[in-house]
């Protein structure tokens, strides 16, 4: 069976790859290099079951390039992400989630393949609800910068529900909360792998606005055994909310970052980011609970994991 992963010189998407391959698995992987890093992929060549294709799925023959490939299963991860693309990349964001889903899914209509497309919890905005439930249906400002990445998201999971319905699709949604671990690009804007390109270039870790928003974070391999358990087990046209439920402040954030990588500097405070005013971020994951799945990666042991991966790098 082949496996196609977009986006997959993401950092969600090299993770992904290296686990399907380590099972086994035979993976095509696809991405246009607009953030995905290619240093990243590299050790990925070393698998014979390993293929890629650079290409844009915005590209109306993106789909026909992949049809001689016996595709069963498509994970589509192709997008932007990052606060700073939301002013450099808006169009790139919501083409990638509106025609490039489209193409997508067009290809596993032709090839009959199971399809999960990764959304975000960023389709419920501003949230007025804590925990936020998949029922949710959310707080976006359509004319927010920020709307490029939710709304997008947002449309792409219209567009999957209507395949779904219309043209029997067997395709699932996996809302990603805020996840980390390795082969984070070093251009990532997120909060963790920012916070430690801070301090492996001798810089105090940077927190916009006062600290105490709060989010939640999943370590790597809980969320990809989620994508498995939502590939195979979940109800088609369904969303699953997939991240931690135990929230934590940025500030607490940078303090246990600052001692799992054995630093003494203090956090810098700057002006909040009129990008990122959201106060609370927290899945209620009762849905994925049914599919049998559960975190089992502590965030102290994850950081700890992430650590040590950045100096197996650097070394």
């Amino acid at each position: 069976m082949t496996i196609l992963i977009t986006g997959a010189a993401g950092f969600i998407g090299t993770n992904l790859c290296k686990t399907l391959l380590e099972q086994g698995k035979k993976v095509v992987g696809v991405d246009n290099f607009l953030t995905g890093s290619k240093k990243n992929i590299a050790f990925l060549h070393s698998f014979p079951s390993f293929s890629f294709i650079e290409m844009d799925i915005t590209d109306p023959l993106s789909a026909k390039k992949l049809l001689s490939h016996p595709i069963k299963e498509i994970y589509d991860l192709a997008c932007p992400t990052g606060v700073d693309n939301l002013i450099q990349m808006p169009l790139e964001m919501l083409f990638a989630s509106t025609i490039g889903v489209k193409n997508m899914l067009d290809l596993a209509e032709k090839k009959q393949a199971r399809f999960l497309f990764a959304s975000s919890s960023e389709v419920y905005g501003d949230p007025k609800i804590t925990p936020q439930t998949e029922e949710y249906e959310g707080n976006v400002n359509p004319l927010n910068p920020r709307a490029a990445y939710e709304e997008g998201k947002r449309c792409a999971e219209s567009i999957v529900a209507a395949y779904c319905r219309t043209r029997r699709v067997d395709a699932k949604i996996a809302r990603i909360f805020n996840t980390y671990g390795p082969f984070f690009s070093e251009k990532d804007t997120r909060v963790i792998p920012q916070f430690l390109s801070q301090m492996k270039n001798g810089r105090e870790p940077e927190i916009f606005g006062d600290g105490e928003q709060k989010r939640s974070f999943l370590y790597i391999d809980d969320l990809i055994q989620g994508f498995f358990l939502i590939m195979n087990k979940g109800e088609i046209g369904q969303a699953y909310n997939i991240g931690s439920e135990e929230a934590i402040s940025i500030n607490d954030l940078a303090r246990m970052l600052i001692q799992a990588a054995s630093k003494h500097c203090s956090i810098k405070h700057l002006a909040q980011d009129s990008l990122d005013l959201h106060n609370i971020r927290l899945p209620s994951i009762k849905k994925m609970e049914k599919l049998g799945w559960k975190k089992t990666v502590s965030l102290k042991e994850g950081l700890n994991k992430t650590m040590r991966f950045i100096n197996e790098q650097l070394n």
